[in-house]
């Protein structure tokens, strides 16, 4: 788990189709215990570190048993966001006032 500050992610990679349309989900814990639902949570797919146009708006997926948060991006053909064959870096922003952590979490291969 790739960790800095108090919000954390899990890196991985993920294989997607440029023809399909999915969610990408990412999960992220708060070592605090912060309801993250109530949260502002943008995402942004890049070859590098992410600049203002980047990100994208993103939604909380809220499992429970135990509770568990996931920033969630529609990625395709009609969604948030397409992308090209490639391969990128995914990155979650998370508006935590007074903090906004900017955290890797992995990459997507579109192909």
């Amino acid at each position: 788990m790739a960790r800095r500050g108090t919000i954390s992610v899990m890196s991985r990679t993920l294989v997607i189709s440029s023809a399909s349309l999915e969610s990408v989900m990412v999960p992220v814990t708060d070592v605090n215990g912060t309801v993250l639902s109530g949260l502002t949570v943008q995402m942004a797919f890049t070859t590098g570190q992410p600049t203002g146009p980047d990100w994208k708006a993103a939604t909380w997926t809220t499992l429970t048993a135990p509770t568990r948060y996931l920033a969630t991006c529609l990625v395709g053909p009609g969604g948030t966001v397409t992308l090209a064959d490639g391969s990128y870096e995914v990155w979650v922003k998370v508006t935590a006032t007074p903090e906004i952590p900017v955290l890797f979490s992995g990459y997507l291969v579109v192909t």
